[in-house]
């Protein structure tokens, strides 16, 4: 067994050099890295912080005019005679979005790039709320009607935008395929470990990962995947509308509470982020390239502006007019990075570790157990602390398993796109559970995934690089649609007025 888990991180490690060519291309030349200023500017860095810029000059900063409206639209939320209110679909898109990588992935990016990583995570965020609002208004347009459902995004509107071809609709639906495939493993054993970790912080015992606790749990969570997700993104949003709100809740006031008893801290934390943005200390790599592109890159890896991943749950809503759920897909990127990471951020930071006696100590540790070391710092007194570490488990399971709802779901309709035959849905998703319970079982075995986690960096900016060029070929759509909606005149919107054939907008004007 533990030859199988070293071939596979072998395997996974040398395409992790061509993930780390993707997201440091051109600066990983010295040619290129000695330009002052730009050379500490990658590609996909450019790409990315690029686009959001781009977008938001277009668009006039709509991520700020149109705020409040977006919060209007998920307050207005009615239920839905074709597929899913725009509220359900909020809370199916922050599933994904609001998942592990939330306390791992900005704790991993602060160990790295030291606090001023957190402040670029704010940068990529503002702009890629700008990008969220053009790719899910995007999806809206271009969205199609199965039966009582909605379905659409990246494949979809992929498809038209590229005159129709089929071809890129099958490849683009077998790259989402892919990327969530190389998601699965990771987020099955964060499921599953976290019911050790709650198992222990309540029982105060080790408990062995070959103990039938976790077993059971694995069956579990097999058993409710299957359930739910054979029930349609309906199904789905039953369950992430009660989980979503809770596992939010939960998180925020924790960190609320340990920031409020830790407040003296606070001017502290902003000193740190704003100066070290710019000039991080030696033992984060003292680089200002290296803070850009770990706040940027945790970044994307949590809010997915600009990953065209977001665009299916923002496709299946029934809005009023497709820049509703453009709105609504923004502020998503607000709460998922602005609120909750910066919320993870207040906990590292201000947890100060790396200044403390044990700084050699929490640097070797693995990424969860850094932020669980973090909040201890800030917990005072040891019920407290126990308190605290079990409500942070409680959450990083929760949001371990709706990713993997989300993911699985939407694996199947991009299987859809690509072939009607019940069979190949079906392999799908056995597919998908063999490779959640291969993630499991590495858990059980008491095995690292390793570089296998690191994967999910290579899906993001691979996915980010088909997306983009998209965003610009369609953009010309957004901009009419955009005008449309600023009218506010009252008229419903259709082909005539996207420039191009909407059947489902069609038919919703004419009823």
């Amino acid at each position: 067994m533990q030859a199988l888990f070293d071939a596979i991180n072998a395997v996974c490690s040398r395409i992790q050099a061509i993930s780390d060519l993707f997201w440091d291309f051109p600066a990983n030349f010295s040619w290129y890295s000695s330009i002052p200023i730009l050379g500490n500017f990658s590609l996909a860095i450019i790409l990315l912080l690029g686009s959001g810029i781009f977008f938001t000059c277009k668009l006039r900063f709509i991520q700020i005019r149109r705020f409040r409206h977006g919060l209007h639209v998920l307050k207005a939320s009615k239920a839905a005679q074709t597929g899913i209110t725009p509220l359900a679909a909020f809370f199916l898109s922050t599933a994904m979005r609001v998942g592990p990588g939330n306390i791992l992935g900005v704790t991993g990016a602060i160990s790295i790039g030291g606090p001023g990583a957190l402040f670029w995570m704010w940068i990529s965020a503002f702009f890629g709320m700008a990008t969220a609002y053009t790719e899910s208004t995007l999806a809206q347009i271009f969205k199609e009607k199965r039966n009582d459902e909605y379905v659409g995004g990246l494949a979809f509107y992929g498809k038209r935008l590229l005159n129709g071809s089929a071809v890129a609709g099958v490849i683009l639906s077998l790259m989402y395929i892919v990327y969530a495939l190389l998601c699965f493993p990771a987020q099955g054993f964060n499921t599953v470990s976290s019911v050790g970790q709650i198992a222990e912080t309540i029982t105060g015992k080790t408990i062995p990962t070959t103990s039938a606790l976790y077993w059971i749990a694995f069956a579990v969570l097999i058993v409710a995947m299957i359930a739910i997700s054979r029930g349609g993104i309906r199904k789905v949003t039953k369950v992430t509308d009660v989980l979503v709100p809770i596992m939010a809740v939960i998180y925020v006031i924790t960190v609320l509470v340990l920031i409020a008893v830790n407040f003296t801290r606070i001017p502290w934390f902003f000193y740190a982020v704003f100066t070290e943005a710019f000039n991080p200390e030696a033992v984060f790599g003292g680089a200002f390239g290296v803070a850009l592109i770990q706040g940027v890159k945790r970044g994307l890896m949590s809010n997915e502006a600009g990953q065209g991943t977001i665009t299916m749950p923002a496709a299946a809503a029934d809005a009023a007019h497709p820049c509703d759920q453009g709105c609504v897909q923004a502020i998503g990127v607000f709460l998922d990075t602005i609120v909750i990471c910066t919320l993870t951020g207040f906990v590292v930071i201000m947890g100060r570790v790396w200044l403390t006696d044990s700084a050699a100590a929490w640097f070797d540790l693995g990424k969860l157990p850094k932020y669980l070391a973090s909040a201890t710092e800030l917990a005072p007194g040891t019920a407290f602390n126990t308190a605290v570490s079990l409500l942070i488990s409680i959450c990083f399971g929760l949001f371990a398993f709706t990713c993997l709802l989300g993911f699985i779901s939407f694996t199947e309709i991009c299987a859809s796109r690509i072939s009607t035959s019940r069979s190949f849905v079906l392999v799908i998703r056995i597919l998908c559970l063999v490779v959640v319970s291969f993630g499991v079982l590495t858990s059980i075995a008491g095995m690292d995934l390793g570089s296998l986690w690191d994967l999910s960096d290579f899906a993001n900016i691979l996915i980010a690089y088909c997306n983009i060029p998209l965003l610009y070929l369609g953009f010309s759509y957004v901009r009419r649609a955009t005008d449309h909606f600023e009218k506010q005149d009252g008229t419903p919107f259709t082909s005539g007025i996207a420039g191009t054939d909407v059947p489902v907008w069609d038919e919703k004007a004419q009823k």
